[in-house]
């Protein structure tokens, strides 16, 4: 699923745009889901929902917050997304490439140009080898990339699932969550669910991860026969934190 997001502050470019996609875009595989009216808005939004656009076109000439800027800003937590400029001039071309940019579109958007760059997006998402966690809260719906993930432990009804970013809330078991993310995470208490591959050592004695942890796990009874994963320490004396 290529999900594709449009910002330009002028709403008949973004129809323009529009248009030339719908004629292209491959049905049940690809879609149009977000418009934004502001570079500001749209780096905003992409800050609180990480992972839920794949495609980014984004207008260079806009007012308060142009595209370059909000481009760097996108770039400070996000790196995966892909980034096509759209502008009316061949000036900001080369700036594109400091900002990791896939590539620009001169106005008016032909095309032959657009459906150029949906078969290079199409060849970039094929080649990423990455699976994502979706879930919701009041906030709005989640994209997480599992890689990403750390580890996840409920709270009652809640399930918190964390990143080295940011910690979300949801409601969930977390069998469920377990099931759904797989063989790469490793239950080793009833209440804690962890990423194997950011998993630094193991022991008898304590849990240790290469990426910074906020808070700590503890062991206990419950703890499945095969949590011994590898790089893993899990203290069993009931008090088992994660050490970085």
């Amino acid at each position: 699923m290529l999900r594709i997001a449009l910002c330009d502050d002028e709403t008949s470019a973004r129809d323009a745009l529009r248009f030339q996609l719908e004629k292209i875009l491959l049905d049940g595989n690809e879609e149009i889901v977000y418009e934004f009216n502001s570079g500001k808005r749209a780096v905003s939004w992409l800050a609180k929902h990480p992972g839920e656009i794949d495609l980014l076109f984004l207008d260079v000439e806009m007012d308060e917050m142009n595209g370059m800027e909000a481009a760097t800003d996108i770039r400070k937590f996000n790196q995966d997304l892909m980034i096509v400029f759209v502008t009316g001039y061949t000036d900001y071309v080369f700036d594109g490439y400091k900002v990791g940019a896939l590539d620009y579109i001169i106005k008016p958007a032909g095309a032959g140009r657009v459906r150029e760059l949906m078969e290079r997006a199409r060849s970039m998402t094929a080649d990423v080898n990455d699976t994502f966690f979706t879930f919701q809260n009041a906030d709005g719906t989640f994209k997480v990339s599992c890689r990403d993930i750390l580890y996840c432990y409920s709270e009652k009804r809640l399930v918190h699932l964390v990143t080295a970013q940011k910690e979300y809330q949801f409601y969930d078991k977390l069998d469920h969550v377990e099931e759904v993310l797989g063989d790469g995470f490793v239950r080793i208490h009833q209440r804690y669910l962890v990423n194997s591959l950011a998993v630094a050592h193991v022991s008898a004695s304590s849990v240790t991860q290469a990426q910074s942890f906020p808070s700590a796990a503890p062991s206990g009874s419950r703890r499945p026969k095969n949590w011994r994963a590898p790089c893993w320490e899990v203290i069993s004396d009931g008090n088992c934190p994660i050490h970085t």
